[in-house]
């Protein structure tokens, strides 16, 4: 399957749009992961292992597990979740922004290292900065769009051409760009009105929306403003609400039943 396809079907065995962060901080882990070797990995892989029914995807985050030169940790678990949760997609959210021949190589890093499902693109240098990862047109492309942090706006609020910039983004990812139907857009959700003005630009494209839980985006205001007529199409992002619901040894317990309940409040405004 596509990743398009996966993450459909995963949100519909599911009954879910919630996509599961995975931004392992060792000073945040339970005392008794503390000094492992191991212990990026075992947080994270119980994480996934507590919370994958209640998931549409998941989203590690490339930063947490390069800054603490755990890349192999990382490889080690998107491969237990491909052999665990086999219908469960990965989203490699590494932010990567590049052309040409350099490009190419990024892709590689996250489809054939990584094997990640998709990834996320910076797009702000243009069509031939996205097109070494659409030669993959069985993984997915999701471009920065409207971002969830206020400083955002210093950029994508530019006018051009008497459309926003976050707006003409969306337009050419939505047209020009999406010849294997492969794109989707991130989104904030502290941002409900650009989310509404993205989802009537580029139709039932999904939707990657961070800022729920610890960044304050309002679950209510992000369905009604990014839903599908399906009720379907956004994957609402939570990481650390998730991760560190507990601090002891029943840490994934805890994520599970924040999980959950994040799931259900979903569930309840679609």
């Amino acid at each position: 399957m596509t990743f398009t396809q996966s993450l459909a079907a995963a949100a519909q065995k599911n009954d879910s749009l919630l996509c599961v962060g995975l931004d392992p901080d060792p000073a945040k882990f339970p005392a008794h992961l503390k000094g492992r070797a191991d212990a990026i990995f075992e947080f994270c892989a119980a994480i996934v292992d507590a919370t994958a029914d209640l998931a549409c995807a998941f989203k590690p985050q490339i930063a947490y597990f390069a800054a603490r030169r755990a890349e192999d940790q990382l490889e080690a678990l998107i491969a237990h979740i491909h052999e665990k949760h086999p219908n469960i997609p990965v989203i490699l959210d590494a932010k990567r922004g590049d052309i040409g021949s350099t490009a190419e190589q990024y892709a590689v890093e996250a489809f054939e290292r990584f094997r990640a499902d998709a990834v996320t693109v910076n797009p702000y240098m243009g069509r031939d900065s996205v097109e070494p990862w659409l030669a993959w047109s069985d993984r997915g492309v999701i471009l920065l769009c409207r971002t969830s942090n206020p400083g955002g706006s210093d950029l994508q609020f530019l006018d051009v051409g008497g459309e926003k910039l976050y707006e003409r983004v969306a337009r050419l990812a939505a047209d020009e760009w999406n010849s294997n139907g492969q794109i989707g857009l991130v989104v904030g959700a502290t941002f409900p009105a650009e989310i509404a003005r993205v989802r009537e630009i580029v139709g039932d494209m999904p939707l990657l929306v961070p800022g729920i839980g610890a960044q304050g985006g309002d679950i209510e205001a992000t369905i009604a403003a990014g839903r599908t007529a399906a009720a379907s199409g956004l994957l609402i992002n939570s990481s650390r609400a998730i991760l560190y619901a507990g601090q002891d040894e029943n840490f994934a317990t805890a994520a599970r039943r924040v999980a959950e309940e994040t799931r259900a409040a979903i569930n309840h405004y679609r």
